[in-house]
C-alpha cells in the first residue's frame, strides 16, 4: 500500500468523483457494498433473463465483469490483511 494525493472533484456519499495522479480523466469510487449489491442486481437479472437472447449476452458480460472486479477487491482485501467483504460461492 502506498499514499498518493488525489484531486477530489466531489465526496458524495456512494459517488465520490476523484483523480488519480496518473490519470487524465477522474473516476468515481465505487464502496465495496456498493459494488456486491450491483453484482447481485445483475446475477439476479441473469437468472431471469432468456439465455438465447443477445440481452442476455450482454448482462451476462456485465455480471461477469462486476465479479471480476469483486475478486480484485477481496483479493487485495486479503493482501492487507483486512476481512473480506462477501464470502465467494
Amino acid at each position: 500500500m502506498r499514499t498518493e494525493p488525489v484531486e477530489i472533484f466531489s465526496d458524495a456519499t456512494n459517488a465520490a468523483i476523484m483523480r488519480h495522479p496518473d490519470r487524465r480523466f477522474p473516476g468515481i469510487l465505487v464502496q465495496g457494498d456498493t459494488l456486491y449489491s450491483m453484482f447481485r442486481r445483475a446475477d439476479a437479472a441473469c437468472r431471469g433473463a432468456d439465455r438465447s437472447s443477445e440481452a442476455y449476452a450482454d448482462l451476462n458480460e456485465l455480471r461477469n465483469y462486476l465479479w471480476e472486479l469483486l475478486a480484485h477487491y477481496n483479493s487485495v482485501l486479503r493482501e492487507h490483511d483486512l476481512p473480506p467483504l462477501f464470502s465467494e460461492p
